[in-house]
């Protein structure tokens, strides 16, 4: 669609969306968003001012989880301002470029932990099958090299997104399906030529999600073989629970993905509150079980968070 002056037409603002068939019900919806928001952002500040202040903490597999936590900060923060507005405020405008904006930030954030929990996957594999090596390998200037790394990646390969969302003309309406902005939502209301969006989309997605989750697997094949030459049931039960925390905080993430890709792909009929519902549970979850996963299943976190309340107690 062409404009007054006979450019491509794009809308000043994009209108956002609740949950379908929950606008009675909007009240408590928000109280629940509230609530994850609170949960993420106090539990992810928790476990990083936890790691900074416990010498103990001071090790690669705990800068990895500071690297987790700093990222599921971003992703929560990314969603936050539109969401409250949505359905605390029912502001349900945003400016284009604005939603362009949270669109590149949400994505990158999504990216970065998956290429964050690539590193500590790769950190248990060092530290079960080559422990005596652990220190030598995984050294801060390493650690800070692949968190770099994981940033550059993520940020070079969604930096195109905004620029190629914003070549094309919106002429299918300016109302998204969510309460944020996604790239799959606004192919949704674009119109031109969108298979370079939507070729680059599938190459981004197996570059990160299929490669990473391809080395998660890989390095857990190589744990589970090393873990099964030790002759000591109980050194195995031992090495295998230096790994849970990490295995939970895989499936909390990957699970809602394959779910959502699954349910776009062979049940398209699904009512709209499944796909707006499944997208929620894949941004909103995986920030608000982190911290909680690693808090429940990691000895010297809890021995940290006691020893702190012990402090503030005295």
């Amino acid at each position: 669609m062409l404009g007054v002056n006979g450019t491509l037409f794009q809308p000043a603002t994009l209108q956002l969306t609740g949950i379908p068939g929950m606008q009675i019900g909007h009240a408590w919806v928000a109280l629940v968003f509230c609530i994850l928001y609170l949960i993420s952002i106090i539990g992810n500040l928790s476990i990083l001012t936890l790691v900074v202040q416990e010498p103990a903490l001071h090790q690669p597999m705990y800068c990895f989880l500071s690297m987790l936590s700093l990222n599921d900060l971003g992703v929560s923060l990314s969603t936050l301002p539109t969401v409250l507005a949505t359905f605390c405020f029912n502001h349900r405008h945003v400016g284009f470029d604005a939603c362009l904006v949270q669109m590149f930030f949400i994505h990158t954030f999504s990216f970065m932990e998956s290429g964050i929990l690539l590193a500590m996957s790769f950190d248990r594999f060092v530290a079960i099958c080559d422990p005596l090596r652990y220190a030598t390998v995984l050294t801060n200037s390493r650690i800070l090299a692949m968190g770099l790394g994981i940033l550059t990646k993520s940020f070079i390969t969604l930096f195109p997104f905004p620029f190629l969302v914003k070549r094309l003309p919106f002429c299918k309406g300016k109302v998204m399906h969510h309460s944020y902005c996604l790239h799959p939502d606004l192919m949704r209301v674009a119109c031109g030529d969108t298979h370079v969006n939507n070729i680059y989309g599938l190459f981004v997605v197996i570059f990160t999600y299929g490669v990473d989750s391809a080395f998660i697997l890989l390095s857990y094949a190589l744990i589970l073989r090393a873990v099964l030459a030790i002759a000591s049931q109980e050194q195995r039960l031992k090495a295998f629970n230096t790994c849970m925390s990490h295995i939970c905080a895989v499936l909390a993430f990957y699970v809602p993905i394959i779910t959502v890709s699954m349910i776009h792909r062979f049940w398209k009929s699904a009512p709209p509150v499944v796909h707006v519902m499944m997208s929620n549970v894949y941004l909103f979850v995986p920030p608000m079980l982190n911290p909680i996963i690693y808090s429940v299943k990691t000895k010297e976190i809890r021995r940290g968070i006691l020893k702190v309340l012990y402090k503030s107690q005295s």
